[in-house]
């Protein structure tokens, strides 16, 4: 039989609260609102169909304290990650958020009303404590301390929330489930013993000998749950993976599996997000779950080192499996025997027995070089798949972003690259001028903040353009190494095939800037008749790690140019 939801009780909010939905929807068009980013509508789904049972709502600072120092809401119950709704001073201040107020959440995607929050408290969060606390270390390396760094608010508000409506899905509806209908599922198929399986990444022949072994192990079933909100930056976008379940799904024997997708967006989180998964698993009905080596790692650190020990999550889930109520099924890699062309967990292989193995970056450069991916790793329908979603390196779109001071020679540089590429053909070239996308949004100053914004439009636009095969060329000034580092997630994020994105940091000394100013904008700066402007009254930050480092005082531009295409055809992308 199914697993008890943890907590004791499912909290499908959006059930609870369908007598009242008109009255809560109507109620919403009169409130103040908050448009969700991404992770918040994420979040939210699992919230109000019951995934993150026992919460109703985003954490307030009670629960969130205990979460980071005990892994234990403030009532005691285990739950590992925290789960916040973070707003800006200005936020606070225009929407009047305070307790007891109510506050509309809507969908980012077509602005409909999704539920109501009661705020309970607005507090402030120590970004170093969290990100060594949850995530291990506070090191920018790890895409959840990024994301912390550079897109997270400085406030949380907490308080439970009515759902007026579930988020709106116009991709794979059929196998979305709600925690409620993947249970109703199971009852319906007599399923007493289901295997959970989590994934962000495509699968192949060892996970599906993997997840086999696993059912026949338990006398189970197969549920195949892939992650399709948020995930690693550069990750195989969720269309492409879901064609990959669904043709390997075929694999299995028949009546054995079954695929439906989450709508989570992960943190990466190793230890903690392993026991938050079988949480998450537990409250769909599941009563055992895999983990396996590394699980939910991001990879490497700072230092080169990963950031996670591989069997650190087998081991917390172990310490926490009475409470989880949840049987942890630990799986060691799976490799290759070619001598009896089957896959093996590692720690039974033979002594001296000859294995072989594809890493999960060494595929990702297959696909985006063409190389061969030999039938003994994955399926022939999967590769397809695969293959359809990654076209030949020289039809790949790419993102070269030029920073630096204003008249820096990084428009002249962005400019001529543009004739450069233009020339070679084979792609579309466009071009993002930092000032021209600047002068469309008359809105738009210059303090730390609309900087930012500039620049999320600008990568968004990239992004958008390089996923369908575009040369992007994007020179804006962006002093801020925050601002850089979400130009490049974002592009890795949205871009697909088209996620190759290369900084290049434009070091002409500030001194020439200046005296070639023939606009005379500095000298408005210095006259105080221009605020915020880089290089005047405010720091430019110089890149950490630019791809390519030029300089129009030593360098010619023609001479700039090659460079850069030298850097491209390195890359193999022209």
């Amino acid at each position: 039989m199914a697993s008890t939801p943890h907590g004791g009780i499912l909290k499908d909010l959006v059930s609870r609260d369908e007598p009242i939905s008109g009255q809560l929807k109507d109620e919403a068009a009169k409130l103040k609102d908050i448009v969700l980013t991404e992770r918040q509508l994420c979040d939210l789904e699992l919230i109000i169909n019951g995934g993150f049972s026992p919460l109703e709502g985003f954490m307030n600072e009670a629960d969130y304290t205990s979460v980071v120092d005990t892994l234990r809401l403030s009532d005691g119950t285990l739950f590992a990650m925290p789960v916040t709704l973070d707003v800006s001073s200005a936020d606070i201040e225009h929407l009047s958020i305070v307790p007891g107020a109510r506050i509309t959440l809507r969908d980012p995607r077509d602005d409909e009303a999704l539920a109501i929050i009661t705020v309970d408290d607005v507090y402030t969060y120590d970004r170093v404590k969290e990100s060594i606390l949850v995530f291990g270390a506070d090191d920018p390396a790890h895409p959840s301390v990024a994301y912390l760094r550079n897109r997270v608010k400085p406030f949380y508000v907490g308080g439970k929330v009515q759902a007026i409506q579930a988020p709106s899905h116009f991709d794979y509806v059929a196998l979305r489930y709600t925690p409620t209908e993947l249970r109703t599922h199971f009852k319906k198929l007599a399923w007493r013993r289901v295997v959970a399986f989590q994934t962000r990444n495509p699968m192949h022949r060892a996970h599906r000998e993997l997840t086999v072994r696993a059912a026949r192990q338990h006398q189970a079933n197969v549920l195949i749950h892939p992650v399709v909100g948020l995930t690693k930056p550069g990750d195989v976008d969720h269309y492409t993976r879901v064609r990959v379940y669904e043709a390997i799904m075929a694999k299995y024997p028949n009546g054995m599996g079954h695929l439906a997708l989450l709508p989570l967006a992960m943190r990466m989180a190793g230890p903690r997000e392993a026991v938050w998964h079988a949480i998450i698993r537990k409250n769909f009905g599941a009563t055992h779950f895999i983990v396996g080596r590394d699980h939910a790692g991001p990879g490497k650190n700072s230092q080169g080192k990963d950031f996670y020990g591989p069997y650190d999550a087998q081991e917390l889930v172990e310490k926490y499996k009475d409470e989880i109520e949840i049987e942890m099924v630990p799986f060691q890699q799976m490799t290759y025997l070619p001598s009896t062309d089957e896959y093996q967990p590692v720690d039974e292989i033979p002594a001296g027995a000859q294995t072989l193995d594809i890493s999960g970056t060494e595929l990702r450069r297959r696909l985006k070089s063409g190389a061969h991916i030999p039938d003994w790793f994955s399926y022939e329908a999967v590769v397809t798949r695969l293959r359809e979603s990654y076209p030949p390196r020289n039809k790949q779109g790419f993102v070269l972003c030029l920073t630096g001071f204003y008249n820096s020679g990084k428009n002249i540089i962005a400019k001529a690259l543009q004739v450069a590429l233009n020339e070679q053909g084979g792609r579309s070239v466009s071009l993002l001028l930092g000032e021209t996308v600047r002068d469309d949004n008359v809105k738009l100053g210059f303090t730390p903040d609309e900087r930012h914004e500039n620049l999320k439009r600008i990568s968004f636009v990239a992004g958008e353009l390089a996923r369908a095969g575009a040369a992007v060329i994007a020179s804006p000034i962006a002093p801020e190494e925050r601002s850089r580092a979400l130009v490049k997630d974002t592009v890795l994020q949205n871009g697909g095939a088209g996620g190759n994105f290369f900084l290049i940091h434009v070091a002409t000394p500030l001194e020439h800037c200046e005296s070639t100013d023939r606009k005379g904008i500095y000298a408005q700066a210095r006259r105080g008749e221009i605020r915020g402007f880089v290089g005047v009254d405010t720091e430019y930050e110089v890149p950490k790690k630019a791809d390519l480092v030029v300089d129009v005082t030593t360098q010619s531009i023609p001479s700039i140019v090659h460079s850069i295409v030298l850097l491209l055809e390195t890359t193999s992308l022209i």
